[in-house]
């Protein structure tokens, strides 16, 4: 009955769109580090892209790829603190196809190149 009363009753709904939007989500955390095309994504979950696009970013507060992005930079600074792995094998494994748009894009995200930002976060 309050503010998110609709929100609750979309995830709780079969079908929803929300609940389409959820199972899209779960297969690309599943699924992260190969490409992603927003046309299959949409196709998945029974939209056309550009309402795929609006109801995703709806409920992650960003696009398809943001999010894949985002995953795979979380995975990577996960690996890189937990195993013993540079930054190009890790670049590798969580589905980049150029270690300095991953260096760039890591960077952006989390401030410093990933070997600095590894050792702040070791002695910190």
């Amino acid at each position: 009955m309050g503010e998110q009363g609709e929100a609750v009753r979309q995830i709780a709904t079969s079908g929803s769109t929300m609940q389409r939007i959820a199972e899209v989500i779960k297969w690309i955390k599943a699924d992260f580090i190969k490409p992603l095309r927003v046309e299959d994504l949409a196709l998945a979950a029974n939209m056309s892209p550009s309402s795929f696009h609006r109801h995703f970013k709806a409920v992650t507060s960003m696009s398809p790829l943001q999010y894949q992005k985002q995953l795979r930079l979380l995975t990577a600074r996960q690996m890189l603190l937990t195993e013993n792995v540079d930054a190009t094998n890790t670049a590798y494994n969580v589905g980049y196809e150029s270690p300095s748009q991953f260096n760039r894009e890591y960077a952006r995200m989390f401030g410093a190149p990933p070997i600095r930002d590894i050792e702040r976060l070791r002695t910190a």
